[in-house]
């Protein structure tokens, strides 16, 4: 678990393809400390596992799954990413929880700077519309946010100066793909109300019980 506050910027190292995924290496220094192997870190909002550490880099491995669903599809040696190290249980959370499980890929439509902060919008597939809720926070390549419009088909947000500087939008422009996750809390909300929508058995939580709690219009 991760809270989407990033601690530092990396740069992958090496990427190399094998069957059934990828082995990467990431150079980096903070997320070392305290870092052994098995240990979990984000990666641009991924979440993976150290399989090995150094001084100055640590490696890990990209299944087929987590190239199709994410960015790294396209990664190459040379980008910059985000890194997290996994949550400690007493930590302040800072962000909101995030699982490092990447639910769609976006692109941005927007990035300008507007007085001190930064205006952006990200489009999104059909899929992710139910969790781009005005208020809402959302993972954004690891980066948490809180969304302040949202369409059938992008959300803005706003970036201040501290996470523009110290996370690779700075590095960002138009037409690039970033990795979204949504609100952790909203996405199994949204599972159970759906179940009891298509009439699965749940215990406990009925149709009646959604429309006097608000979750859903009579």
């Amino acid at each position: 678990m991760f809270t989407g506050i990033v601690e530092e910027k990396g740069k992958i190292s090496g990427l190399n393809r094998v069957d059934g995924g990828a082995g990467m290496e990431i150079l980096c220094s903070l997320v070392l400390e305290g870092t052994k192997s098995g240990d979990s870190i984000a990666v641009d909002g991924v979440c993976l596992t150290v399989e090995s550490r150094a001084h100055d880099r640590f490696a890990c491995f990209l299944s087929n799954e987590t190239l199709d669903r994410t960015t790294f599809g396209s990664a190459r040696i040379g980008k910059t990413v985000n890194l997290e190290r996994a949550l400690s249980f007493g930590d302040r959370i800072g962000g909101h929880l995030v699982a490092g499980h990447v639910e769609a890929k976006g692109r941005i439509q927007v990035l300008k700077r507007t007085g001190a902060s930064f205006d952006l919008e990200v489009l999104f597939p059909p899929d992710f519309a139910p969790y781009a809720v005005p208020k809402a926070s959302v993972a954004v390549d690891g980066v948490s946010l809180t969304i302040i419009n949202g369409w059938k088909d992008r959300f803005s947000v706003a970036i201040i100066p501290e996470t523009f500087g110290k996370t690779t939008f700075g590095l960002k422009s138009q037409g690039d793909s970033v990795n979204l996750e949504p609100d952790l809390i909203m996405k199994y909300v949204r599972s159970a109300v759906d179940a009891v929508i298509h009439g699965e058995n749940t215990p406990g939580l009925t149709m009646d019980k959604l429309v006097d709690s608000g979750f859903i219009a009579d």
